[in-house]
């Protein structure tokens, strides 16, 4: 899936987006390759919804460009990003609870069968490809039509993104897939997001979980309110180095200060006072 000229699947040049006065992102620039998880960190606030809504047509940027396969572009809407292969996986999964899995995996995009009036759901190709794409991801079902809320959260966000790969995504903007997950979930999609990095897709996996995404990331971006702080290798940073650049590693090292400070002033005024 890479593009003839060897250029990224996805790049943002000093993009930057602003909410009247506020600055929502100023100059920030990425790049994801076929193949490649690119990580996008930051705390609440650091500017990565807006960034991710830019990359998928939401929003468009106030300066700077991007670029699909090294050709410029500008989204005017979500469909124009799809259009182009850029597929975002959100939170909230766009889901409905009550409906079946292999419903649910064409929601919008439903196969059908017959013409004119005597067109419908073609149910029996739904639930073959449903039943085929999942098992691939290691998800063997006893009925493709059982609510696909009784699958675990690891398992829905991981048919999000296949149902994302089978509709032709070349890249897959992940947007906190593991924040509401425990170890045994999460690793469910951190494994299937492997996968599709094996099959050249390019993947921005975006959180403020590092432990999520050393374990999966080839480069990190890190965003602090709203500024790039830099992109680094994995072999050149640590899990800690990029702890402390996200938001709040100052600011925990302040109060870390201030707090041995305190007890250390409490200390000594302790041990200063007269003996009763």
């Amino acid at each position: 899936m890479m593009a003839n000229n060897g250029a990224p699947l996805l790049e943002a040049r000093e993009v930057s987006k602003y909410f009247g006065h506020v600055i929502a992102l100023e100059g920030v620039s990425m790049k994801v390759h076929a193949g490649e998880v690119m990580c996008l960190l930051g705390d609440n606030g650091a500017g990565k919804s807006t960034f991710i809504k830019t990359f998928s047509g939401v929003h468009q940027p106030d300066r700077g460009v991007l670029l699909v396969d090294g050709e410029e572009v500008r989204f005017n809407s979500p469909r124009d990003a799809i259009d182009r292969g850029i597929a975002t996986v959100y939170q909230d999964l766009a889901m409905i609870p009550l409906m079946g899995i292999s419903r649910n995996f064409f929601i919008g995009r439903e196969p059908t069968r017959g013409a004119g009036p005597f067109k419908r759901f073609d149910v029996a190709k739904a639930d073959r490809i449903t039943r085929e794409e999942l098992h691939k991801i290691g998800i063997d079902l006893r009925d493709t039509a059982q609510p696909v809320s009784t699958l675990s959260g690891g398992e829905r966000q991981s048919v999000a993104i296949a149902r994302a790969v089978y509709f032709g995504a070349k890249i897959l903007i992940l947007d906190e897939p593991t924040s509401a997950l425990g170890v045994k979930q999460a690793a469910i999609v951190l494994r299937y997001i492997a996968r599709t990095r094996e099959q050249g897709i390019g993947v921005i996996f975006i959180s403020h979980n590092v432990h999520h995404a050393y374990a999966i990331g080839d480069r990190f971006t890190v965003l602090n309110h709203g500024r790039s702080m830099g992109t680094f290798e994995k072999g050149d940073i640590s899990m800690q180095e990029l702890e402390k650049m996200m938001a709040g590693g100052k600011e925990l090292d302040q109060l870390s200060a201030e707090l041995e400070g305190s007890l250390s002033a409490k200390s000594e005024a302790q041990a200063n006072e007269p003996d009763s």
